[in-house]
Formats: C-alpha cells, structure tokens, sequence
C-alpha cells in the first residue's frame, strides 16, 4: 500500500505539480490584471497566496525530481525552464513584501506562467539518476547561473514598470494605472538592487563554473563572458551616473530578452557533462 501511494506521489510530482503551478499564476495574473485596469481594488493577499501555491507546487516537483536524479534537477530544458520561473517567483516573494512591490506580481505572474507553460509543451522527458558522483562545482554552477537569470528577469520587470510609470508621467494625463504603480523612485532602486543581485550570482556560477574540473567550451565561455559584461557595464554606467535613468531600465529589458531568447546559451547553464 505504501509502495503504490509512494509511486503515484512521484508520478504526480513528475508534470501535473508544473500543471498545477500554471494554473495558479494564470489565475493570480488574469486577477490581478482585471483588477488593475479596470481600476478595482484588488485583495494583494489573494495575489499573493495564488502566486505562492503555484510556489510550493514548483518546490515539490523540484524536491522530488532533484531526488530521483540525486542532484540538482537542471538536467533538461523542461526542468530548467521550471527552475527559472521558481527562481523567478522566489526572488519576487520575497522582494515583493521586503520593498512594497506586491504590483509587481502583475508583471511576474504572466511571464511565470508562460514559463511554466513552455515547460510542459517540451517533450515527454523522464528523471535520468547520475551514474557518477554529484560535482559540488557543478551544482554551486547551475544553481547560482539560474538564479543570476531569475533576479535578471524582475530587473526586467521593475523596468518595465518604471518606463510605464516614467511614460504616464509625461503625459500629464495618467490613467487609473498610474495611481497603483509604485512610486517611480522606488522602482528604480528595487530595479537597481535586482541588478546588483543578478550580477554578483551570475559571477559566482561563472567562477564556481571554471572549478568543475572538465575541459571547458570556450565558445561557452565567450557567451557568459558577454552577459557578464553587458550587466556589468550597465551597472558600471549607473555607479557613475553617465546614464539616464530610463536607459538603464530600458537596457534591463533588452538585455533579459537576449539572454532568454539565445537558446543555446540558457543551454550552457543546464548543460550536464560527466566527470572524467
């Protein structure tokens, strides 16, 4: 009996817990999208315990699945885009109450179900246990990259907002919109910190990277080297203040959606090699 309740429980956990997820970020984002634009108030604590059940379906997937395959389940692009959207929603729980961004859930949820989405349009692809000893280096590598990818994409966002918010601002005429986004100021500081969090977890996996003790790709290597530089620059140019506000927003935007849309380099932080 316990056998078959233990077999089904992984069963579940192996796609529906990411069906599950979807739905819920698809709900909070059809919620908490009516509500915002048809000037409504909306209850941020039914947003939140939305986005937050779709968080702990994703955690149990990734607990069960890193269980079967005995290390961090980023072995495929289905569990690595389901990694980046969990890395995604966790970061923004937790920004989201420390800095008063709960809007910024409107903006998260979408791009966290069309992850979740995506992920389960890949195909059909079962839990492969390691059959050889788990590299520290490699976990330390993969982890940090996605979450780096994470903290990039609500850097993203919170730019988004503040061109949106910068925009009604301009137009002497805002919209209903306006008056329940966040202050402009302080998106341009959770903006500004995001960066500040991508950046230092993306040089660590690009450090812990070169410690796995394989031949490395340098071609690979070049990828990451040019996202690393590109963040870095930006956040160089926002240090010294030799770039306007809205540019670096914009760059945030462009930056992420390079670094999403280049498939073979989201593969590079997945990628799985045996230790030789």
């Amino acid at each position: 009996m316990h056998l078959d309740f233990t077999a089904s429980f992984i069963f579940v956990a192996d796609r529906s817990w990411i069906w599950l997820a979807a739905y819920c970020f698809v709900l909070a984002s059809a919620y908490s999208g009516y509500t915002l634009f048809a000037g409504k108030f909306m209850a941020p604590r039914l947003t939140f315990g939305l986005v937050a059940a779709g968080f702990v379906c994703q955690t149990i997937f990734l607990g069960v699945r890193g269980h079967e395959v005995g290390r961090c389940p980023i072995t495929n692009f289905f569990e690595l885009l389901t990694f980046l959207s969990w890395s995604m929603i966790l970061i923004y729980l937790v920004i989201g109450s420390s800095y008063r961004l709960s809007l910024l859930g409107v903006f998260t949820t979408p791009f966290a179900a069309v992850l979740s989405v995506w992920a389960l349009l890949q195909p059909e692809s079962e839990a492969a246990p390691v059959k050889h000893p788990v590299n520290p280096w490699l976990e330390a590598h993969t982890s940090f990259s996605i979450v780096a990818c994470g903290a990039f994409a609500l850097a993203g966002l919170a730019g988004l907002m503040y061109l949106i918010q910068e925009r009604q601002l301009k137009t002497r005429r805002p919209s209903s919109v306006f008056f329940r986004l966040p202050p402009i100021r302080t998106l341009v500081v959770a903006n500004s910190r995001l960066l500040w969090l991508g950046f230092g977890l993306f040089t660590i996996g690009l450090a812990t990277g070169f410690m796995i003790g394989q031949d490395v790709d340098w071609r690979k290597v070049a990828w990451s080297l040019v996202v690393w530089a590109l963040y870095g620059g930006i956040l160089l140019a926002r240090i010294r203040r030799s770039m306007a506000t809205r540019w670096v927003a914009t760059l945030s935007i462009i930056v992420f959606g390079l670094l999403l849309s280049m498939f073979w380099g989201i593969r590079f932080i997945s990628e799985v090699s045996p230790v030789r």
